[in-house]
């Protein structure tokens, strides 16, 4: 009777303590049902996501006691979780391909702007003569995208022959007794050099061709000579220019412009010399000029050109103390040079 006593409060602790979580269970139910009719959306912390995934692994009737959310919303967040896993995991160091730097893009820029005909695996070619260590495609993503097919540019055009083409002109010079001097000169579009002048108060234009041939021997001719339209450049210049192989360039009537670098050069001559003096005569012209066209070639320095002279001169880095000034009393340009000992 002992046993069989103690097995019914047994029994009947049992059903009272499932009856009690029952009804707890119930109840808590009812205010879930509420509070969920009155709450649009409730806000939850990543903790009670956190304990829902995990409760739906270790419990299979987890769905049973939704309230709050759905079911389809507690597998997203375990999608999500398993998303934010990974990521994590894959960001130790350093993720992806390593980028490419900004002086490598503005090269590979450069390089197929200054170059239209040039493709990706020239470019790429160079670069790594250079040290740089990129692939093709990067060279591709990189390049100057074009519409057209490739051409070069007028300016590439023109400088390509610069080379082989001089310029021709003449310019006035009135002296202290109202006599009209006539300068001839010849300029080399290569580094805007002075190549040849002279002075004459009467030219004609068999003197005009003399002073081609006079200016350049037989292997130091241009292959194209630009000039304008004056009435000296007759039958006798053309004959000698020809003999010469040199081809004439006429620019348009009235369009100094179009021989720019011959322009220029005369403007130079007479702002910086010319403008400041009175010219005596033909002689003292040619003295002047000589000492003008030695400085224009070997001192005088141009933007065009790097900021360097015709004829390039090297940098010399000495003490500002130790420089000595060049000049002539005949000019008023000046040079800076080192002191030799």
């Amino acid at each position: 009777m002992g046993i069989l006593k103690a097995s019914v409060l047994f029994l009947r602790a049992m059903l009272l303590a499932r009856i009690h979580l029952a009804a707890e269970n119930l109840a808590l139910r009812q205010q879930l049902a509420v509070q969920s009719q009155s709450v649009k959306r409730p806000k939850l912390q990543p903790r009670d996501r956190v304990f829902w995934v995990m409760l739906s692994k270790i419990w299979s009737g987890w769905e049973s006691a939704l309230t709050i959310v759905q079911p389809e919303t507690v597998i997203r967040w375990h999608r999500l979780g398993f998303k934010l896993f990974w990521t994590l995991k894959s960001r130790v160091g350093e993720p992806g391909r390593p980028s490419v730097s900004l002086e490598i893009r503005k090269l590979i820029r450069r390089m197929s702007r200054e170059n239209p005909t040039w493709g990706a695996p020239r470019i790429l070619s160079e670069l790594q003569l250079l040290g740089y260590d990129v692939s093709e495609g990067t060279v591709a993503k990189y390049m100057i995208r074009r519409r057209k097919p490739p051409s070069q540019t007028w300016r590439t055009f023109l400088k390509n022959h610069m080379s082989v083409t001089a310029a021709c002109d003449f310019f006035t010079v009135p002296t202290a007794t109202f006599r009209v001097l006539y300068v001839f000169i010849i300029l080399s579009h290569d580094r805007r050099k002075i190549v040849y002048f002279n002075i004459t108060s009467n030219p004609y234009g068999q003197w005009a061709g003399q002073q081609i041939i006079e200016a350049f021997p037989w292997d130091e001719a241009p292959r194209y000579l630009l000039r304008d339209n004056d009435g000296i450049y007759g039958d006798d210049f053309t004959t000698r220019v020809e003999s010469m192989d040199i081809e004439e360039v006429s620019i348009a009537p009235r369009s100094p412009w179009q021989n720019p670098y011959c322009e220029r050069v005369i403007g130079s001559i007479r702002r910086e010399c010319l403008d400041h003096m009175i010219i005596l005569g033909e002689s003292h012209l040619s003295r002047i000029l000589t000492d003008y066209v030695e400085y224009y070639n070997n001192s005088r320095a141009h933007l065009s050109l790097d900021r360097n002279s015709p004829t390039p001169r090297e940098v010399e880095p000495v003490p500002t103390k130790n420089l000595v000034r060049l000049y002539s009393q005949r000019l008023t340009s000046l040079a800076l040079r080192p002191e030799l000992d």
